[in-house]
């Protein structure tokens, strides 16, 4: 029997691989299934499985599926065909007699308005109607949203958006990881929902001054009304649509729709979550 990991080629995937590593879960347990698997050369050679998977094909899913006894959904990345693919994943995984399907979807998925929600709603609607025993890991907004931007930021001396005085519980792609390994390799999940967040939630402008202060040089916030937002994001090269969602996912910060309570992803870690301001200063000294 074996663990799976859905979209193991890409950032968070890669991190759960290594939290269930680092956690001695024998390699050969562990799958790490994605389309291009040759970014996965380096796992297999630590003894880990690895299986080619599209969500979009579901023979190799069922493939990748074959003798899974957990199964982790991360959910993919081709918003507007999600939902199909998820669904063909949930499917794969009931045939398959899984103990345990976890899915990564949003927080507050069951309040929460914005657009990009709209899929992980849907996905978790199907999850609890499949039969397949299930945990939802709603997490919240990764820090590396803003800090992988910080060349930009740095270059143009401001972070724009439209989520005015709203404040974000931001934590690690890493420490959502760390959560997700903890679920994988726990006992009696079926049925848990977990609302992950960081310890300390922030603003827009406070995120600037941390990074003004990290690299001594004037960042401001620039809040703008969300079309204006979209519109600046278009003229960068972000799709027209997806521009959109982004400035609506700004206003769902604004509104507190990204504000965690609680101390799901503290716990589920067993340690602080990772500072803003200590994210700011790695990304600072990187660049």
């Amino acid at each position: 029997m074996s663990i799976v990991i859905t979209g193991a080629t890409g950032q968070l995937g890669r991190h759960v691989v290594e939290a269930l590593l680092q956690r001695n879960v024998p390699a050969a347990e562990i799958v790490a299934a994605g389309r291009s698997i040759e970014k996965l050369a380096d796992f297999a050679g630590r003894g880990v499985q690895i299986r080619a998977m599209d969500y979009s094909d579901a023979a190799s899913v069922a493939q990748a599926l074959e003798g899974a006894s957990k199964v982790l959904l991360i959910s993919g990345t081709e918003v507007g065909r999600r939902v199909k693919q998820h669904r063909t994943v949930i499917e794969a995984a009931k045939a398959a007699g899984v103990e345990l399907l976890a899915y990564t979807s949003v927080a507050n998925a069951d309040t929460t308005v914005m657009k990009l929600a709209a899929e992980h709603q849907a996905t978790e609607a199907i999850l609890k109607e499949s039969g397949v025993p299930f945990a939802i890991l709603r997490n919240g907004w990764y820090l590396e949203n803003y800090t992988d931007q910080l060349q930009g930021t740095l270059a143009q001396g401001a972070i724009a958006g439209s989520a005015g005085e709203g404040r974000v519980s931001a934590a690690s792609r890493a420490d959502y990881a760390e959560a997700a390994a903890a679920v994988l390799v726990a006992e009696d999940q079926a049925g848990k929902i977990y609302e992950l967040g960081g310890d300390h939630a922030f603003t827009l402008a406070e995120l600037a001054q941390e990074i003004s202060a990290a690299a001594s040089k004037p960042v401001a916030y620039q809040d703008l009304p969300a079309s204006d937002y979209a519109g600046l994001l278009a003229g960068f090269g972000v799709p027209e649509f997806f521009a959109d969602i982004l400035a609506d996912s700004d206003l769902g910060i604004a509104r507190g729709d990204l504000l965690v309570s609680g101390s799901d992803l503290r716990t589920l870690i067993g340690r602080p979550t990772t500072p803003m301001p200590a994210a700011v200063r790695s990304a600072v000294a990187a660049v």
